[in-house]
């Protein structure tokens, strides 16, 4: 009775220790799958376009989703970043550009890139063992380039939206497409609101592509050359109205897409006058006598100035300034200015 006592106390000790390794390894695995699930990531980004992207980030990381880690590259000689005030309250570790220490890709498992504005060298992106994402403005391959959200409205385009790609090296927005969002832009809407809505649904749209990489990864598209169009910077050149080329929808255009950031500019004389607000009256409400192209007329009625354009339309200027003064309304300028004119003076060149 002993001895059997004995090997049932053995089998017992036996079965217990086999049970505790088989859920020893099997915790062992579960920890190290969800280890190599949450990734680390290093960030580059300078703007408020990037700002959304950062901070869905970094509350994944601090929940414990699939964030495990977070460091920001930017420029320390940008003025106004709201990247690095943020990363500074957040605590997040800053590294400035251009890199000292290029292999520093190594040391995170992807790279994410949003509104950087700069090229990201080959041996970096390399460096990541899942390679570098990049949030996009626009519906690629349309509008590749640095100044996709002011070219879709400049263009008149009723559609944009995000695209979040893998970068290539060598060349800007050309890499392979994870995944799109389409966005409308509305008649009316003024850049700054576009520009916050892509930034928004960018930052979500890219999360969710973390969270996801792998089923992201398995269906990359590529991107078709031939149907790329291009988003350059906007220089002095962009910002003029030309009123023999352009229609007053066109004109109106230009406007909405510049709004807040840069003023439309023309000449009257020698002189360089640049709009800061300006309207425009739908086609049904474009009932006033045609003007010639360019030529300016004051309306008592209303306090604005009217503008003809290529089209026989018109637009409305409300805030404008020339050569260097002070930004005055309609009014102002009509009395200090344009009602001095000759009335064949009275014309944007």
């Amino acid at each position: 009775m002993k001895i059997l006592s004995n090997m049932c106390r053995n089998v017992f000790e036996f079965r217990r220790k086999l049970l505790y390794a088989n859920y020893s390894i099997t915790t062992r695995e579960c920890s190290s799958h969800t280890s190599a699930s949450r990734l680390r990531i290093l960030f580059f980004g300078t703007d408020n376009f990037s700002l959304p992207s950062l901070k869905v980030l970094n509350r994944s990381m601090k929940s414990n989703g699939t964030v495990s880690s977070l460091e920001v590259v930017t420029s320390f000689k940008a003025k106004r970043n709201p990247l690095k005030a943020y990363s500074e309250d957040e605590r997040l570790r800053l590294h400035d550009w251009p890199l000292t220490r290029p292999s520093i890709g190594e040391d995170f498992d992807l790279g994410v890139v949003v509104s950087f504005g700069h090229l990201i060298p080959e041996s970096l992106i390399a460096a990541f063992r899942l390679g570098m994402l990049n949030v996009h403005a626009s519906l690629l391959p349309k509008l590749r380039g640095a100044a996709p959200i002011v070219h879709a409205i400049r263009n008149g385009d009723q559609e944009t939206g995000i695209t979040i790609m893998k970068i290539k090296p060598k060349h800007f927005d050309v890499g392979e497409i994870l995944t799109q969002r389409h966005v409308p832009i509305t008649e009316h809407m003024l850049m700054p609101e576009l520009h916050s809505q892509l930034a928004e649904i960018g930052a979500s749209t890219l999360l969710h592509c973390v969270e996801n990489l792998e089923q992201y990864y398995s269906a990359l598209k590529a991107q078709n050359g031939q149907d790329a169009t291009y988003a350059p910077k906007i220089d002095a050149h962009f910002c003029e109205i030309r009123w023999t080329e352009m229609t007053a929808q066109q004109v109106y255009d230009l406007y909405r897409s510049l709004y807040s950031y840069k003023p439309l500019t023309s000449r009257l004389g020698n002189d360089l006058v640049k709009i800061f607000k300006l309207s425009y009256p739908s086609q049904g409400k474009q009932c006033d006598p045609t003007l010639p192209v360019g030529h300016i007329q004051y309306c008592r009625k209303t306090k604005r100035l009217r503008v003809g354009c290529r089209d026989g339309g018109h637009v409305l200027l409300e805030q404008l300034s020339i050569g260097g003064k002070k930004v005055m309304n309609a009014q102002e300028f009509n009395n200090g200015f344009l009602s001095k004119l000759a009335p064949d003076d009275r014309v944007f060149r």
